[in-house]
């Protein structure tokens, strides 16, 4: 009896199985990536969102307190300049009580000082995150404010210098105890109501002028310096609203 041996078949495979395995593998990994990407990019974007938002607020709060340092340096524009009109009368004797009010009001330095609300902005910047803002006109802009600002409390610290400077003649011409009858308990400014007296000599008056110059130019510089940061503020808001559609 004849005994048949069937073949066996290596199953080598041929070019087109290799092709197709090669190209699955590639398709497999590069939907990986563009799914990694995507939601990479989708993190991203929730993050710059993120940010812009809370800048957005930290820039509200900016030009509100801008808006009221505006208004607190015109009312002290025309306190020194009443301040120096009243020195240099006949009658600042009789007035006294006027002449103290207004020293009070010339040395005020916390009511004008600016402390911007930057937490978002220091974030930005020290995380490297500014990277997350896509927008060049809108990260370009956000720089710009933060240059503004800085160079704004540079000012603000000349200004303190100058009031010191005013504060070191004062004390040679006004009374400590009654400047000191004239604030409450929440040191608030109170005018008296009598005349205090006041060590005037032709020589301290001179100098008094001069300081009080040096107060009002001063003034006058930080006054239009915060109406242009204020301005700057409120256009890189406005470009944060409409960019990303924030109500």
């Amino acid at each position: 009896m004849e005994v048949h041996h069937h073949g066996h078949h290596s199953g080598k495979k041929t070019w087109r199985s290799y092709f197709w395995e090669f190209l699955m593998l590639f398709l497999a990994v590069f939907c990986g990536f563009l799914a990694e990407y995507q939601l990479e990019h989708t993190i991203e974007n929730q993050r710059e969102n993120k940010y812009i938002r809370s800048l957005h607020s930290d820039l509200e709060a900016d030009i509100s307190r801008l808006t009221e340092i505006t208004a607190m340096r015109n009312e002290r524009a025309l306190m020194l300049d009443s301040f120096s009109k009243l020195l240099n009368s006949k009658e600042v004797l009789l007035h006294t009580d006027d002449l103290y009010y207004y020293n009070s009001f010339a040395t005020r330095t916390v009511a004008f000082r600016f402390t911007p609300v930057d937490g978002t902005m220091q974030q930005l910047k020290n995380g490297g995150n500014l990277r997350l803002v896509h927008k060049n006109m809108v990260s370009d802009s956000i720089i710009s404010y933060d240059v503004s600002v800085r160079a704004f409390t540079w000012g603000t610290n000349n200004e303190e210098d100058m009031m010191n400077s005013y504060r070191n003649l004062a004390e040679g011409c006004f009374d400590g105890v009654e400047l000191n009858n004239m604030r409450d308990d929440d040191n608030n400014v109170i005018r008296l109501k009598y005349n205090p007296p006041v060590r005037l000599t032709e020589d301290s008056k001179f100098r008094l002028n001069y300081r009080i110059h040096m107060l009002t130019v001063f003034n006058k510089t930080m006054r239009k310096e915060g109406r242009k940061l204020l301005a700057k503020a409120q256009r890189l808001n406005e470009l944060l609203k409409k960019e990303y559609h924030i109500q």
